[in-house]
């Protein structure tokens, strides 16, 4: 007998319950199950996130169910990594501005602009209940043990069948399944696997370790530590629970013939730094191990079916993209289902867009990845290896212009107007590059070579693409040239317009100026930083070829400087004079 759903997930972790959540929030006549193989609680890497994680959680309307958790507020991150053996943070607010405000907090004012470091175990259990609470009907330790295809469409799933004997037919279905890739696999669907990286990872959790960073409440930094031959983590999930985890190149695993139990507790020894935190700590005991290989679905999207979370692709974690990538994914397959069984706007278009979207944003961070471990010495010509990057994502370029074109942003947005990459802005990118390179001026702003601009549409066309607001779906425009695009909303609407008065610098900062204040509430409360990141955006746009400059000897010149050690990538202040270095 076959048991009808609207949608059926196959998967309950983050990206799984993060679109059942939205489907039943926004459509509670949706009858939405989610078919996991394991019972919850369960072990998960994968601890560390970004603040956009916040604005989806609170959307979800289980911000305060994961606040009241209690899990570590994430501020940052502190690296030992690039040209320098020193450590460096870098913050998601400046640690000056950070309020010692008390928990739980609302999701408000600096909580905006943090993350969590959490278990997982509880983490998920938390979602897959609260998906349940809001009426997702949820089969723990269900597996799916096959997905049966169409007899006359073979691009059609026809119904699953479940470990316990029923078959479950749906609408629409929903591969959620990580990186196994139940429906994935069983649509013949490829993965590529695009980065330079192949690595493995091994971890372990410890019980009563010293946080190596606390501030205010509940307030504290992941740190990336390189080791020469890869690098750990150290990430307080808990206020008496830490994951640490070695990450190594696979063929280096391979040659030194030790077992995960044996290359994790070396890898640990190389690194005092860590000691000195675990003195008093206990393992659980069990080193869980990884493959660690990004790669990326060739398709993410079927007749009456998607792919979403890691099942679609996976990035290295050195950036911490990847419960990023799972939560906004699955929030915009949710729209795009609950828009599908409305009848509104052209489905196909609405899959074009998921497909093309995931690509590149997975895309991004797995290249982005690439750059990172080239700052950390594993390649011996950064110029060729993002020559090399460049390429794949279409542009030809020489090795000194690739360079300067990752350095100024090359891969545009996570969410569309607002210029960044694998959860930087630019202004953060470009101090990133200096610290890998030692050379401040390699990363510099061409905004600083010109005081006039122009708007460049030049054989541009114009086209629409979604909005996700309040559960809807609606049509916006933006302008593609190639593989490049201009999405007109945010700060990319508002320099074009104000391209089209002014061309003077000055008046172009003026008219941010104005627009900014004169908005009600957050905007407004964020007027300067909005004027700051409406300028980097400007800087991508000119180095993309969207907007033309030309220096004015008539008009005053225009600068934009490194805030260097007031900026949020700076030096270790707090931590640095009790760190052993072993980078060799």
């Amino acid at each position: 007998m076959s048991d009808f759903f609207d949608v059926a997930i196959v998967g309950g972790g983050p990206a799984g319950t993060t679109c059942a959540s939205l489907l039943r929030k926004y459509n509670p006549e949706l009858r939405v199950g989610i078919f996991e193989k394991e019972k919850f609680p369960r072990e998960h890497v994968g601890e560390s996130q970004l603040p956009l994680i916040g604005t989806i959680l609170n959307e979800m309307g289980c911000w305060d169910k994961v606040e009241a958790a209690d899990f570590p507020v994430k501020l940052g991150a502190t690296y030992r990594w690039g040209s320098s053996p020193e450590m460096w943070d870098f913050e998601f607010i400046p640690f000056s501005e950070f309020r010692d405000d008390p928990r739980p907090a609302t999701f408000s004012g600096q909580r905006q602009w943090t993350a969590f470091q959490v278990d997982r175990s509880i983490y998920d259990k938390i979602l897959l209940d609260h998906a349940a609470e809001l009426g997702t009907e949820v089969f723990e330790e269900t597996l799916v043990t096959s997905v049966n295809r169409n007899e006359v469409n073979a691009d059609r799933i026809e119904s699953l069948t479940l470990s316990d004997g029923r078959s479950v037919t749906a609408t629409t279905f929903v591969d959620a399944s990580g990186h196994v890739g139940i429906i994935r696999r069983a649509m013949d669907v490829d993965v590529t696997y695009p980065g330079n990286i192949k690595n493995v990872a091994f971890w372990d959790y410890w019980d009563n370790a010293e946080w190596a960073v606390s501030i205010g409440t509940g307030g504290t930094r992941v740190f990336v530590l390189s080791i020469g031959s890869g690098w750990i983590w150290f990430i307080p999930i808990r206020k008496d629970r830490v994951s640490i985890g070695y990450i190594c190149p696979s063929q280096f695993y391979k040659d030194s013939g030790k077992s995960p139990e044996e290359i994790y507790n070396w890898a640990i020894e190389q690194e005092p730094f860590v000691q000195q935190h675990i003195q008093n700590a206990s393992r659980d005991g069990t080193v869980h191990a990884t493959k660690d290989w990004s790669f990326l679905s060739k398709r993410m999207t079927g007749d009456n079916w998607y792919i979403v979370g890691e099942a679609a692709g996976f990035a290295d974690p050195i950036l911490a993209g990847g419960m990023m990538l799972a939560h906004a994914g699955a929030r915009e397959l949710a729209y795009i289902i609950l828009e599908e069984h409305r009848g509104n706007h052209d489905a196909k278009w609405l899959r074009q867009h998921y497909e093309h979207v995931q690509t590149r944003r997975i895309n991004q961070h797995i290249q982005f990845a690439d750059f990172w471990y080239a700052g950390n010495g594993q390649f011996t010509d950064l110029e060729e290896h993002t020559k090399a990057i460049a390429r794949k994502a279409g542009i030809k370029m020489n090795a000194k212009s690739a360079f300067q074109w990752l350095a100024n942003g090359g891969f545009l947005d996570d969410v569309p107007g607002r210029a960044g990459v694998g959860g930087l802005d630019i202004a953060a990118t470009k101090e990133i590059t200096g610290l890998f390179t030692g050379e401040q001026t390699s990363a510099g702003w061409k905004l600083n070579d010109f005081n006039s601009f122009r708007l460049n549409l030049s054989r541009a066309t114009k086209e629409k693409f979604p909005l996700f607001y309040d559960g809807r779906i609606e049509e916006a425009v933006g302008y593609r040239r190639g593989v490049k695009w201009l999405p007109l909303v945010t700060h990319n609407a508002i320099l074009v317009e104000l391209l089209q008065k002014h061309n003077d610098v000055h008046d172009l900062i003026d008219g941010l100026r104005k627009f900014y204040t004169s908005r009600r509430g957050k905007t407004a409360d964020r007027a300067a930083v909005n004027v700051q990141q409406a300028m980097a955006t400007l800087e991508v746009l000119l180095v993309d070829g969207w907007v033309e400059g030309k220096f004015n000897p008539k008009r005053p010149k225009f600068s934009i400087q490194s805030k260097g050690e007031d900026g949020m990538i700076h030096a270790n202040r707090d931590v640095q004079k009790n760190a052993v270095d072993t980078n060799n």
